[in-house]
Parts: C-alpha cells; sequence; structure tokens
C-alpha cells in the first residue's frame, strides 16, 4: 500500500484508528445485505454507496479484496428482534405468490439499484438459504453452552457471553423496550436461533432441524456465512447505524460462543448514518418511501443521488429533500460540461503537462478518502483540479482517473445526455426533443417567435421544460 495511512472509525471502540489488515495480501470484508421482500428505499441505498466507497478506496490504496455481501431471503421478522411475521413470508401472502418468486423478484431489483449506482459488485453474494445446513451446524455447536429451548424456539442466552451489547452501549430500558417479550425468555435481549413452526402455521420456507421443523433467526445467518467465506475473524463488517443496537451485538454474540472467545468476528464494525427526510427517518414500516426507481421515473439520473450521498461523511445524518437533490443534479450537470469542455481542449491544447501538479491533487484526494472516508472534503479537490488552469487539460482528465476510481462518479465517461433520463410519464423520445429544439433554434435565428413560442409550447406539454437563460447552458429538462 502506498499513500496516506488509512484511517478508519471503528462502533465497537468509538474512535478513529489506523487500519492495518490482518492479511495484507486479502483485505476481508462483509456486508449485511437487503431482505429482499420489497424494494430498497434509497436510505437502504445509502448504505451501499457507504461500503462501495470503502470497497474502493481499499482497492485505490493497493489492497487486494475480498467482499461478501449477503441476501437474507428468510428469517427477518417485521420487528428487528424476535416478534411479529417473517418479513418474507408476510409479502408473499400479501402478493398470492411464491416467496422463492418474491426473493428473486426484489433481489433483481436491488441489484438493478447498485448498477445504476455504480455500485461494484462484490466478490461474493451469499444467500441465506443456500447455507441452512451450515446455520443448522452452526447452532448445534452453540446450542450446549449458550442456548436453550422454548416451545417457540431455540434462543440465544446472552449472559453466557462477555461484555454482551458492547457495540450497542445501550443496556438501558430504552433499548429493551425495542425487544418484544417472547414467554419464557430468560432476558430480555435474549434472541432466536432456531424458531419453531407453530402447529397451526403455514410456512412456506421450512427445514427439519434438531429442535423442530422451522426457519433460522436473523441474526444466525451473517455469523455462518462471513465465517464461512471470510474467517472466524476478518477486518471489516459494515452496515447501517439500525444494525448496530440489536443485528450486530447479536452477530457478535454468536461469534463468541462459536469460538469459545472475546474476539467480536470483525476487527472493525462500521455504520452509516441515517437518511432523514424532513417527516423523520425513512423506512418502509411506515408506508411511504422513496425508491431509486422513483427517482429515476421523474427524471432524475440515479449518479446524482450517489453525489448527494457524497456530499454528507457517511458518519453523518444525510437530508433528503427535493432541494437538496436538485442541487446535487445541479452539480453534477456542471462536472459533466466541464470534464466535456476538457475532453474537446485535450487534442488541441499545447501546454506541457505538469505531473508533479497533478501528483498534488492525488494526495489531497488520499488525505481526505484516508480520513474516514472524507468525501465531502475530496469533491471540492474535484472541483479545484478541474479548474487548474496550469495543469492541461489532459493532463485533468488523467488525474480524473483517480476520482472517479474513489468516488464511483465515472465522470470521464459520464455524457451530457446520459443525464436526461426520460421520465416514465414523458410523451416525447429525446431525439425527437432535439429534433424541436433545432427547428426551435433555427425560428428563433429568424426572429419567427411565433413559431418558436409554439414549438416550446408543445414540449412544454409533452413534460418537456424548455431553459431558455440556463445559466448551465442546458437546453431543456423533462419536468419532475
Amino acid at each position: 500500500m502506498t499513500g496516506a495511512p488509512l484511517d478508519l472509525y471503528n462502533s465497537l471502540t468509538r474512535r478513529i484508528e489506523r487500519f492495518a489488515p490482518i492479511d495484507p495480501a486479502n483485505v476481508r470484508v462483509y456486508s449485511c445485505g437487503p431482505t429482499v421482500y420489497n424494494y430498497a428505499h434509497i436510505g437502504n441505498l445509502r448504505a451501499y454507496v457507504f461500503t462501495d466507497t470503502l470497497s474502493r478506496v481499499l482497492t485505490w490504496k493497493g489492497h487486494p479484496l475480498t467482499h461478501v455481501i449477503n441476501i437474507t431471503d428468510v428469517g427477518h421478522l417485521t420487528s428487528d428482534a424476535d416478534a411479529g411475521d417473517d418479513k418474507m413470508e408476510a409479502a408473499a401472502r400479501a402478493a398470492a405468490t411464491s416467496i422463492w418468486d418474491i426473493a428473486a423478484h426484489y433481489t433483481a431489483a436491488f441489484k438493478q439499484n447498485l448498477a445504476d449506482l455504480n455500485i461494484r459488485e462484490p466478490s461474493r453474494w451469499s444467500v441465506a438459504t443456500d447455507h441452512i445446513d451450515d446455520m443448522i451446524a452452526f447452532a448445534e455447536a452453540i446450542a450446549p453452552r449458550h442456548c436453550y429451548e422454548l416451545d417457540s424456539g431455540l434462543y440465544f442466552d446472552v449472559s453466557t457471553v462477555p461484555d454482551y451489547g458492547r457495540l450497542a452501549r445501550t443496556q438501558d430500558d430504552e433499548r429493551e423496550g425495542r425487544i418484544d417479550p417472547v414467554a419464557g425468555k430468560r432476558h430480555p435481549q435474549d434472541f432466536a436461533i432456531w424458531r419453531k413452526s407453530g402447529t397451526h402455521e403455514n410456512r412456506q420456507m421450512e427445514w427439519d432441524s434438531p429442535w423442530g421443523r422451522g426457519a433460522p433467526g436473523w441474526h444466525l445467518e451473517c455469523s455462518v456465512m462471513s465465517k464461512k467465506y471470510l474467517g472466524a475473524q476478518f477486518d471489516i463488517h459494515t452496515g447501517g447505524i439500525d444494525h448496530r443496537e440489536i443485528h450486530h451485538p447479536n452477530e457478535i454474540a454468536q461469534n463468541q460462543a462459536h469460538c469459545d472467545c472475546a474476539e467480536t468476528g470483525a476487527n472493525w464494525w462500521m455504520h452509516n448514518n441515517f437518511l432523514v427526510e424532513r417527516s423523520g427517518k425513512m423506512s418502509k414500516s411506515s408506508g411511504g418511501f422513496t425508491t431509486l426507481q422513483s427517482l429515476i421515473d421523474k427524471g432524475v439520473p440515479p449518479l446524482a443521488y450517489r453525489l448527494m450521498c457524497l456530499q454528507a461523511h457517511y458518519r453523518s445524518e444525510l437530508e433528503f429533500s427535493g432541494e437538496t437533490l436538485a442541487a446535487a443534479v445541479t452539480r453534477l450537470k456542471r462536472l459533466v460540461m466541464t470534464v466535456a469542455t476538457l475532453r474537446d481542449r485535450a487534442t488541441a491544447d499545447p501546454q506541457a503537462p505538469s505531473a508533479e501538479r497533478a501528483l498534488g491533487y492525488r494526495e489531497r484526494l488520499d488525505q481526505a478518502v484516508s480520513d474516514d472516508l472524507n468525501t465531502p472534503r475530496a469533491l471540492p479537490v474535484l472541483d479545484e483540479m478541474l479548474a487548474d488552469k496550469k495543469l492541461a487539460p489532459a493532463e485533468r482528465l488523467a488525474a480524473l482517473a483517480d476520482f472517479d476510481a474513489v468516488l464511483g462518479l465515472d465522470l470521464a465517461s459520464l455524457t451530457r445526455e446520459a443525464l436526461r433520463v426520460r421520465p416514465k410519464t414523458a410523451t416525447i423520445a429525446p431525439e425527437d426533443i432535439a429534433q424541436r429544439l433545432t427547428e426551435r433554434h433555427e425560428a428563433r435565428a429568424a426572429k419567427d417567435f411565433t413559431r418558436s413560442d409554439t414549438i416550446r409550447d408543445a414540449l412544454t406539454a409533452a413534460g418537456v421544460e424548455v431553459m431558455d437563460g440556463d445559466p448551465l447552458g442546458w437546453d431543456w429538462k423533462l419536468a419532475l
């Protein structure tokens, strides 16, 4: 590895620490993936912009990387603790379809979201239902010393591991209030390892186990799959900050039980903060949530949402509103236009390149992202580099490759046309818009303002806003 040392915030210790991989030849990262019972909302997707930034920074700084993301298709209840129905079973009943079809549909939608956001595929997708035998074997190994059986299933006794809840640091009544009581549990924080199917319960997903026919608890899958593919102790485990309170402490407890040690499973536990709307934190349980596809359907380029996420530090709350998203769209447009101008000038500009000056920008980018992935600090460096007239256009484009590698905005190849996403409700094709605008320019040049206004009004009726006088020089946008 070269460049600045990498410092990352560790939720386990609540401090920034110098990153040192267990094996320099293979940095191992596990990220909690989606429960595929519904579309991911944009708050969910912030977690994967963060994780992608982490993986990009590690790769850019020369670390070989193995990255695993799980797909939860069984076991996650409608409460994050031990209450309610299985989310997948409930979704299948509501749609009157197979739970396997539900999982396949929403998994494909999630992966498309990641592609739209230029989020790289992990080294491995790990699907929960492919690992049921592994989960049963893991549970059998820890059950004698750490679990007890009730009529409803097998439960983990949190008092049997050291310092339970250290990650959450919330052993108070407020945390306990999030966990609904289950008759017979020894402690409020005890959690299900295996949930037995009820006598009159009709589940689509259930398996035989030493504790009866049923399904695994949600927390079990991540301990099992991270250990299988990354080892008992690996480098980094990521997830949303909501996982820090219940899911990840329960993973840690299982990991400690299995190794019979104080190791937590990962050296770093990293969490991104919430995306919030003015009405409160975004969640599916509230019923109204914004998806990436709904933004695309309104004509918003998905990379504008990625840029909006990068403008805030991953550990800070990020407010989502029409105004913040529009500002990100404008900023992305400015960047694309600047790069397009540089491409046009690169072959004709006779200025000699300044490799030393360009290296300074790379070093400043490195310093920013090495400071706990400080992308808000990196973005102004990008702006300054692109505007630096002491660098030849070709040299600025070469330096841009480093920023694209880390930030994932794909500015080197992103075009003006690509930012004009056609809304779902639009009644006119982009090529037809271009043709009508050419006709309008000709009419205005001929001072035929009646015809010019007629063309503008027809475009407006088709959902296209003609942007006369736009300081960015953008001819049109599809109205939201």
